[in-house]
């Protein structure tokens, strides 16, 4: 006869299996995520939450509201991983003894298996547009019947014409998981409050650097992507407070055809706005710089050779000797070439700038005191900002950082 101590343990192990096959059942009906939570639910005898690998909440199963934010707050947390690869997390709490560590580990994987099955139409239509907009956006599909029938297909009319939103995010300090694509989300959430029908994506587009970009094709007019940009922009400063933001609005395209214009007006803004850290920049804003889209559209090369005969030599050498001569010609031509002016913006001496102007002279070969060396150096910033290349900050140089800082002597460089 068995003995308590094997009765116990016979009553736990069908206790564990007919829990797992509660689960189980429910991934194999095919019933869903939200189903296949309460049943983890009851087969943990706990409340619980299922949380994608970009903090989106998926499916709950919790008695009230209070307690689900305290699941989702203070839950112990149980990684969900297919392969080697993050699916996101179970959180939950126990409302009596904690559930055997074997039970949670064969349970998360059947919900992170029902995760990426969950997510795997959503990723095909994430596919299906990021080629739509990479294919308008570098000119590979031309045919306006085309283009007008492919958007169709993902629920954006744009027989009317678009514009093309890029947003630009940092994060400020480190962070853990795919953020870009919980930016994109956030982003999201921004532009539905003012638009349904858009397309968004996240992709490298040829000509503009190796990174991916947040690419938003919004059909309509100017109006109304200017009312999108503000909304998303509103809902990421609200909800990804430790991110630098840029956003960028092409002027509209009227005919699809011409949607790789806005496109390239939009990476001109967004370049642009990083680099004089501004958080919103329209085409229309962006001034002299409108001038230098055609040679970037058409021939780049030629737009970074005149950024290498110019202010390259500067960028090198700052980024070597930790010096600021970029800044300083910065500052120097936003003052209109007066010395004095420049060296209280900066904070240091005159002379100091003087003698950097006389560094910048000897590396490029352009005088500043000459209309043609200034007109020179300035377009050359314009490209490198144009191009997206970044000018070397350091701390010193941050935004905020100057109203700690005091003027310096001859020895500064």
């Amino acid at each position: 006869m068995p003995s308590a101590e094997q009765r116990e343990e016979a009553a736990a192990n069908s206790a564990f299996l007919e829990a797992f096959a509660d689960v189980s059942e429910a991934v194999e009906s095919g019933a869903g995520l939200p189903e296949v939570a309460r049943a983890v639910s009851r087969a943990l005898d706990a409340s619980v939450a299922v949380v994608d690998a970009s903090a989106n909440v998926l499916a709950v199963a919790c008695a009230s509201p209070d307690d689900e934010r305290a699941v989702l707050s203070e839950g112990e947390v149980l990684e969900l991983r297919v392969a080697d690869t993050p699916a996101g997390q179970l959180r939950y709490r126990a409302r009596g003894e904690e559930p055997p560590p074997a039970l949670l580990r064969l349970l998360g994987a059947l919900i992170a298996q029902e995760v990426e099955r969950a997510k795997a139409p959503s990723r095909a239509s994430e596919a299906a547009t990021a080629s739509f907009l990479s294919d308008v956006l570098e000119r590979r599909v031309t045919d306006r019947e085309n283009i007008v029938a492919r958007g169709n297909e993902l629920g954006a009319d744009v027989s009317g014409g678009a514009s093309v939103i890029v947003l630009r995010a940092f994060p400020l300090q480190p962070t853990e998981g795919d953020w870009r694509t919980r930016v994109l989300a956030v982003a999201e959430r921004g532009v539905k409050g003012v638009e349904r029908n858009y397309l968004a994506a996240s992709l490298a587009v040829k000509g503009w650097g190796p990174e991916s970009e947040l690419v938003f094709l919004i059909p309509g007019d100017g109006e109304l992507a200017a009312r999108v940009v503000q909304a998303l922009h509103r809902e990421l400063e609200q909800s990804m407070q430790n991110y630098a933001i840029a956003v960028a609005r092409s002027r509209p395209a009227a005919d699809p055809v011409d949607l790789h214009r806005a496109g390239a007006e939009a990476f001109l803004a967004a370049n642009v706005a990083v680099a004089q850290g501004t958080a919103q920049l329209a085409f229309e804003e962006t001034g002299a710089y409108r001038l230098l889209l055609p040679a970037m559209v058409e021939d780049p090369e030629e737009l970074r050779r005149f950024h290498e005969e110019t202010v390259a030599p500067l960028v090198s050498y700052d980024e070597q000797y930790e010096t600021e001569l970029v800044r300083t010609l910065e500052t120097f031509l936003d003052a209109d070439g007066n010395v004095a002016q420049t060296a209280q913006r900066l904070y240091t001496h005159r002379h100091t700038v003087r003698y950097r102007l006389e560094r910048v002279k000897e590396l490029t070969g352009l005088d500043v005191s000459s209309t043609d060396g200034r007109e020179k150096l300035g377009l050359g910033l314009k490209a490198m900002r144009v191009l997206g290349i970044l000018a070397p900050h350091g701390p010193a140089t941050e935004r905020g950082a100057e109203g700690g800082r005091v003027p310096r002597d001859e020895k500064d460089r």
